[in-house]
């Protein structure tokens, strides 16, 4: 498994920087190989990702969201093995930080072999200077989801 870290600070002010991201269904605009994803409901997502010519199909489920903190998900069903992280910290009144991490299993030939060559890192690092163009020029429709999911096993770290 592969962990894949990156951060970068957005002109704007946390609960936009927040908000956006809740806004799943609108990935495939910042998010390169993202075809699709669907919501499903509070907790789960289907995403459909077309990689290196190889396209997946995966449910995740978000297993803690704390409205502007943090969302970490983990992938349930389909053939893509993944987890992470994505943290959002208030730098003052218009900036963000925002940090995802990442830990995926590439499966198959040519995901193993683009993970050897650092493709994988290099593409989670292009879609969050996307998600901070995206999220600066304005990005989607103001809004996003503010519940609360907490985690189901309260030992559970991720």
């Amino acid at each position: 498994m592969s962990t894949v870290k990156e951060a970068v600070e957005v002109e704007v002010p946390l609960p936009v920087a927040y908000g956006q991201w809740t806004r799943f269904e609108e990935f495939p605009q910042f998010m390169e190989g993202v075809e699709d994803v669907r919501q499903l409901d509070d907790r789960h997502n289907h995403w459909i990702t077309r990689i290196g010519g190889v396209r997946r199909e995966f449910d995740t489920e978000i297993v803690d969201q704390l409205p502007d903190d943090r969302i970490t998900w983990r992938s349930v069903a389909g053939d893509t093995s993944q987890r992470g992280s994505v943290r959002f910290e208030r730098i003052d009144a218009t900036h963000t930080r925002v940090e995802l991490t990442m830990d995926v299993d590439p499966t198959g030939a040519a995901e193993k072999g683009a993970d050897a060559l650092g493709l994988i890192d290099r593409r989670v690092k292009g879609d969050m200077r996307r998600f901070k163009d995206f999220v600066e020029g304005g990005g989607g429709e103001a809004g996003g989801w503010r519940g609360r999911v907490r985690p189901e096993d309260p030992g559970t770290t991720f």
